[in-house]
């Protein structure tokens, strides 16, 4: 037998077979009883019979003394009134002899052997009939030893059909447990997978919400006529990683100007914009020198050096102007520029975040759907488990009743054989 279940045993079950047994105990012994109550009449039986045989093999005996008797006393009726013939007789002598009949000695004899002969036919018969009643109530004896073995081999068998029945029984308990348990979880997981599908949804509807601001975004770009300028990557490193919401929103006139500073991030040609006005600069400064020499060392041209220093402080003033609008131009595009890379830095967050939780979301609910298919296999396998549980109980219950019917046969039988001996 397997060990025991680690379930709940069931006590009504075990007290209804108790009783069962205390039932069949006290038919058994009802049974013991009467058989020991027939053995005891049986015995009674057979001495009442001895006493009867002795009593008929006396009268047997004594009709066969009877004639010798008869034979003896005979003559000693006849001659009573002689004591010589008396004498005479019990001497032996020939005289007696020839008093008796010869007819009725012989008739004597041959009854007596007939009696001799019934006598012997009958203690053969009587010996003969228990022998056969000593056989017979060996082989029902043997019989009865036989029929207590298998009795006892299917209460043996009826106690561990009911042990199994009792395992299954706290088996299929642990399993309806367990599928309780999964139905809880699985209702659970639902839930929560719901849950995932509105937050999904709803962060779904504000990344569609960040989309549309980022087309209203280059709608306006490119109604003000502005051109984003990409931030290049720094020194040429195509391994560097670009950094998120790097552009840039220019006018087209500065556009041209950054496009005429050649390649690179935006600083870089800023910086190159500003290192060409420096040497400008300088250039126009060595001019002004080299100027003023001039005009000291020819003061006959003054008139020719006045007309150029008025072109060259026209030229000057020009190129103070386009620098100031210029400047000015720069810090304005810086400004809107900041704060539409912040705007922009704030959105492609958000968008970046919403992304992240949709892909997450995405994920549990994946996991989700993955373990509600586990569930699912499990609960088949489970009902597929308590099915064939069922089975096995049920054809296990058949075995069982087949084996009390088996067992209320032979006590039939036994009861039966005890009754008819």
């Amino acid at each position: 037998m397997g060990t025991p279940g680690s379930g709940r045993k069931r006590t009504p079950m075990k007290d209804r077979f108790s009783a069962e047994d205390e039932v069949l105990g006290h038919i058994a012994r009802e049974a013991e009883a009467r058989l020991a109550a027939k053995r005891a009449a049986r015995a009674e039986a057979r001495d009442i019979r001895m006493r009867e045989l002795e009593r008929q093999q006396k009268e047997l005996e004594e009709k066969i003394d009877k004639p010798y008797s008869d034979v003896y006393t005979r003559p000693a009726s006849r001659n009573s009134a002689t004591p010589l013939s008396e004498n005479s007789s019990r001497r032996g002598s020939g005289d007696t002899s020839s008093l008796v009949d010869p007819d009725t000695s012989l008739n004597e004899l041959r009854d007596i052997y007939d009696l001799k002969d019934q006598i012997q036919d009958v203690e053969g018969r009587y010996m003969q009939g228990l022998k056969e009643l000593k056989e017979s109530l060996a082989e029902v004896e043997e019989k009865y030893k036989k029929a207590m073995v298998s009795n006892a081999q299917l209460d043996n068998e009826k106690n561990n059909l009911i042990y199994q029945v009792d395992t299954l029984k706290d088996v299929i308990e642990e399993r309806e447990e367990q599928l309780a348990e999964y139905y809880r979880e699985n209702e659970e997981k639902n839930k929560e997978l719901e849950r995932q599908k509105h937050m999904c949804s709803v962060l779904q509807h504000k990344v569609n919400e960040l989309k549309e601001s980022l087309c209203q975004r280059d709608e306006l770009i490119e109604k003000h006529g502005l051109v984003i300028i990409p931030e290049v990557t720094p020194n040429g490193d195509i391994n560097h990683e670009p950094v998120i919401g790097t552009i840039t929103v220019v006018s087209q006139e500065a556009a041209q100007v950054l496009e005429s500073a050649g390649e690179g991030p935006l600083d870089v040609r800023l910086r190159k914009l500003a290192g060409e006005k420096e040497e400008l600069l300088s250039q126009i400064k060595k001019l002004k020198l080299q100027l003023e020499e001039a005009r000291q060392k020819s003061p006959k041209n003054e008139s020719t050096n006045s007309d150029l220093t008025g072109l060259e402080n026209g030229s000057d003033l020009q190129l103070i102007e386009m620098q100031r609008d210029a400047n000015r131009q720069i810090s304005d595009f810086k400004f809107k520029l900041s704060k539409a890379e912040q705007d922009i830095t704030t959105l492609e967050q958000n968008v970046l975040r919403l992304e992240g939780q949709v892909v997450r979301y995405k994920n549990a609910a994946e996991n989700a759907e993955k373990v509600e298919d586990e569930l699912k296999a499990e609960k088949r396998k489970l009902q597929r488990e308590l099915r064939t549980a069922l089975d096995r109980i049920e054809e296990m219950e058949m075995t069982n009743s087949h084996l009390v019917k088996r067992l209320e046969k032979m006590k039939a039988n036994r009861t039966a054989l005890l009754s008819q001996q």
